[in-house]
């Protein structure tokens, strides 16, 4: 019983220097903190995700970022982990400085994964609308569609990028996801071997149509001379005459047409 009083006498004055140092860190925090949301207030940063559409960035209204509070947040748990640290060696307990000490060496590879992951969405987003851009204008539908694809295959690709970079191991889900990828794309290139190659010829037949010809247009073909009323993938409709006459679009690519007019 001496000895643990003896000991406790002799802890003490670590302790009281010890939360000595705590309040004042906490006071100083506290005065930080304070500066430097009023220095983030006159710069006017919580506009800057409004400035960069945000919401369409990340195709989610529900995303809502305020720097202000992400620097703030970010500043506040630094300074705690420096003053802990600090306070931790001042009352002896080295095992926990050195752990917070390890987390804080963390924190740059965390940082620049979340980095890489917020790029690697804002990336995706653009590819995705210009997959969509792309078939609008080719007037192809499944644009929405083959977009989202695109975009969760490229998220996919940055998660796990990310995830490497913040030093965990990715081995086994590298590993899965290349026998998915490569399951999905041997079935996809069989299928577009095999089934859709008449599909995209026709396509691209009444892409080039419509990029030469135009409704309005009088044009005569080796079999008809009429005035074309429309233009599809499949077909081109011409009036000739008292007569509607659908000539495929196959034909039209095939032989010479003479526009009229």
């Amino acid at each position: 019983m001496q000895n643990l009083w003896y000991d406790f006498v002799n802890f003490l004055p670590q302790l009281l220097k010890g939360l000595a140092f705590l309040i004042i860190g906490w006071l100083f925090i506290k005065f930080i903190l304070y500066i430097i949301k009023k220095a983030l207030g006159l710069t006017n940063i919580d506009a800057l995700p409004e400035k960069l559409n945000v919401d369409e960035i990340f195709g989610s209204n529900s995303v809502k970022i305020q720097p202000t509070k992400i620097i703030i947040t970010t500043i506040k748990w630094i300074l705690i982990f420096v003053f802990v640290i600090v306070a931790s060696e001042l009352l002896g307990l080295k095992m926990v400085s050195e752990q917070l000490s390890n987390l804080i060496a963390y924190l740059p590879k965390l940082i620049s994964a979340l980095i890489i992951f917020a790029v690697g969405i804002y990336l995706a987003n653009l590819v995705k609308k210009a997959v969509a851009s792309m078939f609008a204008s080719l007037e192809l539908t499944g644009g929405s569609l083959v977009g989202n694809i695109v975009f969760y295959l490229i998220a996919v690709i940055v998660s796990v990028t990310a995830l490497n970079q913040a030093g965990i191991n990715t081995d086994l889900i590298t590993n899965n996801l290349s026998i998915i990828f490569a399951s999905i794309l041997a079935a996809f290139t069989i299928s577009f071997g095999l089934g859709s190659r008449d599909i995209i010829k026709r396509l691209l037949f009444g892409y080039y149509s419509r990029k030469n010809l135009q409704v309005g247009n009088k044009i005569k073909t080796k079999n008809y001379e009429g005035i074309i009323q429309s233009i599809d993938n499949i077909s081109v409709i011409l009036k000739v005459e008292n007569k509607t006459i659908i000539i495929p679009v196959k034909e039209i690519v095939d032989n010479e047409i003479e526009v009229l007019h």
